[in-house]
């Protein structure tokens, strides 16, 4: 029902016998409605192909606080004995800030950049140490990172068809296709995929996409990872950085991407990725014939209707050579930016988190404003599968139980709170968290 028959209604109620309560539902109707239609531009950061020339400016940013009821120290899970009751400690962070710009040439041409400051961005200072004889020295004022996340350009021929190339998304994943902070509950990115894999990942490449009616699908061609930056914690994350002004590219990698929306109210996506990584290493020839390639499979959805948002993922992931790449880390000199540690050959991770809008069992509120109170459980292992003589670290199998509500005044700004327990096998000691934050998501067309 729109406004004008909505106006129509109202004026005629006298004569037509329509109750206060039925003029109201009218009336929410059309807030509910005109709500959905602001989200669905709030989110939809990119122009289309059709739409006129023009600029778009958008981006989305976090702003965070947490409490962790656990020690910080690298020790703890060696002699876990000692840090049974330790202090809490608090944090403030910027865990994500991102300006992206646009530009739509027209005949089916656009551009997109964005430009990532993590954890506030780097700085770093020149300044005279007066106890040290006056020396000039360099000296690092703020950690983080700064990343151009995408640059690209995209050719438009129909829905169907579309080629970008340039600095591209790898849609592997949940989180890496859908990394925005109101698609996701939980204060920071939920932990399982973004200690597996990048989180957002983003590499040099050219993609090859379309959209119909129930499908969504795209396929990449891009840069393959690094060995010399893979690790026990974090598996092959941070293998899409590079330590120099170049991107070593001796062995490519392919991704794809299939979404279906044929159910209302729920999308399934099926992503996988493919290539080596030991001859993209700084020190290549170390590692011999090993290819170290590496695969990934994933499955993700998202259901919302009822005033329910449920997610949920499953990632498995295969190193092979993994222990030829573990023994030629490790031996690598301190000063040479590699982890240095063992890798394992397979990890699993997995989700699912449920939300419900309190807000739409109030009349006033309906559809203008929402309150999700929501629950998170999840698990992952980077060391889930070892090689011969690679020791399983079980404190990295981990399970996550969290809750909290996220309140959206409006479609753009999020208010989250979340108390989170990780699990971690005896003897090692269960980490707490409390921490709450605020987000946004905008686009603004010129």
């Amino acid at each position: 029902m729109n406004k004008k028959a909505l106006y129509c209604l109202l004026l005629l109620s006298g004569s037509l016998a329509v109750s206060p309560a039925e003029a109201q539902e009218a009336a929410d109707s059309v807030r509910v409605k005109q709500a959905k239609k602001e989200k669905k531009e709030s989110t939809e950061l990119l122009p289309k192909a059709e739409e006129k020339k023009g600029l778009v400016l958008g981006g989305y940013g976090e702003a965070v606080t947490s409490r962790y009821f656990y020690s910080d120290q690298y020790t703890r899970y060696i002699e876990p004995e000692k840090f049974k009751n330790c202090k809490s400690r608090g944090e403030f962070d910027l865990p994500h800030v991102t300006f992206m710009i646009g530009y739509n040439f027209g005949k089916g041409w656009r551009m997109n950049a964005e430009l990532e400051y993590e954890h506030g961005g780097t700085g770093s200072a020149m300044e005279i140490e007066n106890n040290e004889g006056g020396e000039i020295e360099t000296e690092l004022e703020q950690g983080g990172e700064v990343e151009l996340e995408q640059f690209w350009i995209e050719k438009t021929f129909c829905p169907a068809a579309n080629i970008r190339a340039g600095h591209i998304i790898v849609p592997v994943g949940g989180l890496n296709n859908h990394h925005e902070p109101d698609k996701f509950f939980t204060v920071y990115r939920p932990e399982e995929e973004a200690s597996i894999m990048p989180c957002t990942w983003h590499q040099t490449g050219i993609s090859f996409w379309g959209r119909t009616k129930h499908w969504r699908y795209e396929v990449l061609c891009v840069q393959g990872l690094q060995a010399d930056k893979f690790d026990d914690s974090n598996w092959i994350k941070d293998g899409h950085k590079n330590a120099f002004e170049f991107g070593r590219s001796t062995q490519y990698a392919g991704a794809f991407r299939v979404d279906n929306y044929s159910v209302p109210g729920l999308r399934m996506a099926v992503s996988g990725y493919y290539g080596g990584s030991t001859r993209n290493a700084t020190k290549y020839e170390r590692y011999g014939l090993a290819k170290g390639r590496v695969a990934i499979g994933a499955f993700d959805f998202t259901y919302q209707a009822h005033n329910w948002i449920v997610r949920g993922n499953f990632d498995y992931g295969h190193l092979w050579d993994s222990q030829k790449i573990s023994t030629v880390n490790r031996n690598y000199p301190k000063n040479s930016g590699c982890p240095q540690t063992n890798i394992a050959s397979d990890v699993m991770a997995y989700s699912i988190e449920a939300g419900y809008d309190l807000f739409s069992q109030i009349r006033k509120l309906r559809g203008v404003q929402n309150l999700y109170l929501f629950g998170h459980y999840g698990f992952y292992d980077t060391m889930w599968k070892t090689e011969q003589n690679i020791p399983d670290l079980r404190y990295y199998n981990r399970r996550i139980l969290s809750c909290g509500i996220n309140y959206r005044p409006i479609p753009q700004i999020t208010i989250k709170a979340e108390y989170s327990n990780r699990l971690l096998h005896a003897p090692y000691n269960n980490e707490q968290t409390f921490s709450l934050g605020i987000t946004y998501i905008g686009l603004f067309k010129l």
